[in-house]
């Protein structure tokens, strides 16, 4: 027997077959599409992620020659506070799901902030306000969207983010879905106490949201319901959000213990234990996860937008490479940066800063600058940008890292992984399995259903391919750093 899991990022569907060692047996994935209606406007359509879910799931089973009975349980893990509505009489979303990364609801924080700052709800929610959280953008489609509001006081309008999206779907739909999400999203709604670990009421009357249609919120580890349709009988036993499910699929169960994801964005968490530390550095206080009736675990976060995206963006918008990996190859052709400095702050800066204002800025430019140093650029500003949050970490946390453990697509890359070594001065880890994501979803639905008995067996699986130790000297360290905090001012009150 195996575990499924269907890892739903921001880029594309994946679903991934793992063995009791947590090997990868089979993959299926798909892209979609990414709308972009106006400047900071960023969309998904979400039936062509449902669609593209059930295409990958059976392209990855076809491919092991597996069936849905070869399964002891699924998993879902998911790009986090990407919002969507939907009827549940026909299952027809009211609009594209609104993703994490979209910038709309700019103008309203500071409306909303008039009445106790940006920190407003953080008390209770862990989060300052942001237009990266679930609650504003499902508010703006309340306000924009015509005969939205009626349905969803009525309770036909579901709200989801796209764990509960996809889970509705997966267990029959129209036909009796399950309206569900854990306590790892429900916890980037910004509408839920991370106390109580229940949606709250003072909030929700402030954004004007109906009770009625926001999801049930239960353990990250469970038996919820059986798939129907592709999967047909396979229990779907556990839901996390990406970033928690990769520090579940690095096995950081101890409080200390923190990893950094290298994808669209970067995420760095660390595990706090059962208790919720409040930030004073501009991290957010988050669930880390929860594993059946066992008390929740806390994690402190910090989110930097764009990484992997800059590549991304070198590659559509520039064409300056004609692949992702042909990067490393331009950045490789010259010794360093050249003394330039590429600040992606395209929807603003998040963590450590939260500045809504700041835009993109590349500067130290003289005519000695050719574009393998700004290929190079992009790459560091990955490592600076995880080197600031791993700061205000240790300071929040009061423990030191002593390494970092790392996943994601981006840690193939051996010249970024060098340099974050290098700019944090601390050893870099790799796990041999670098899908963390979609395997910490295969753990939290492989522990409900007993495939794994503990969280011991889950440790045995965790084994080093490769570690990176720091070869900067000291002042040369010192240097990049002062400049690259230069270079992040220098984006501050970019828009008005």
């Amino acid at each position: 027997m195996y575990v499924g899991s269907i890892d739903q990022g921001t880029t594309s569907s994946r679903f991934i077959i793992f063995n009791k060692a947590g090997e990868i047996i089979s993959v299926g994935q798909k892209e979609h599409q990414q709308i972009y209606p106006q400047a900071g406007w960023v969309e998904h359509d979400s039936h062509e992620i449902w669609k593209n879910t059930q295409e990958v799931i059976g392209l990855a089973l076809g491919k092991a020659n597996l069936s849905a009975k070869d399964l002891a349980a699924v998993g879902i893990t998911n790009q986090r506070e990407t919002t969507v509505v939907w009827n549940k009489k026909t299952g027809k979303a009211y609009y594209n799901a609104i993703v994490w990364q979209d910038t709309r609801v700019g103008s309203e924080l500071a409306e909303l902030a008039k009445d106790g700052g940006m920190d407003r709800f953080r008390a209770k929610t862990g989060l300052p306000l942001a237009t990266y959280f679930s609650g504003l953008k499902l508010r703006w489609l309340l306000t924009n969207i015509e005969g939205l509001r009626a349905d969803a006081e009525k309770g036909d309008a579901l709200f989801g983010t796209m764990d509960t999206f996809i889970a509705w779907h997966l267990t029959g739909g129209v036909d009796g879905g399950i309206h569900i999400t854990d306590v790892t999203n429900a916890s980037r709604t910004q509408l839920m106490d991370l106390q109580t670990c229940a949606w709250d009421e003072e909030i929700l009357n402030v954004l004007s949201i109906p009770k009625a249609m926001l999801p049930e919120i239960k353990s990250s580890s469970l038996v919820y319901a059986k798939a129907k349709g592709v999967l047909g009988g396979v229990p779907l036993a556990g839901i996390l959000g990406d970033q928690q499910a990769a520090l579940v699929g690095q096995t950081c169960f101890n409080p200390g213990q923190g990893k950094n994801t290298y994808g669209t964005g970067c995420f760095l968490l660390m595990n706090t234990g059962t208790k919720a530390i409040p930030s004073q550095f501009g991290l957010l206080t988050t669930v880390a996860y929860q594993l059946g009736n066992e008390p929740v675990h806390y994690a402190l976060e910090g989110s930097v937008a764009i990484t992997g995206a800059l590549v991304q963006w070198l590659r559509d918008n520039l064409g300056i490479i004609k692949h992702s990996p042909d990067i490393e190859k331009l950045a490789k052709l010259v010794d360093d940066n050249g003394g330039c400095y590429f600040v992606p702050a395209f929807s603003g800066l998040y963590a450590p800063y939260w500045k809504q204002d700041a835009r993109g800025a590349l500067v130290g430019l003289t005519r000695y600058i050719n574009k393998s140093h700004i290929a190079r650029a992009a790459l560091e500003a990955t490592a600076f940008q995880t080197w600031e949050v791993l700061e205000a970490m240790e300071k929040d946390a009061g423990i030191p890292i002593a390494s970092l453990r790392v996943d994601g697509g981006m840690v193939v890359n051996q010249l970024l992984m060098q340099f974050q070594s290098d700019i944090i001065g601390e050893e870099v880890i790799c796990p041999k399995i670098i899908e963390t994501t979609a395997l910490g979803a295969a753990y939290a639905a492989g522990l409900a259903v007993g495939y794994w008995a503990n969280l011991d067996d889950l440790r045995k699986n965790w084994g080093i391919a490769h570690t990176w130790k720091p070869a900067m000297d000291s002042d040369k360290r010192a240097h990049y750093r002062k400049q690259w905090k230069k270079a992040v001012a220098k984006t501050f009150d970019w828009e008005d």
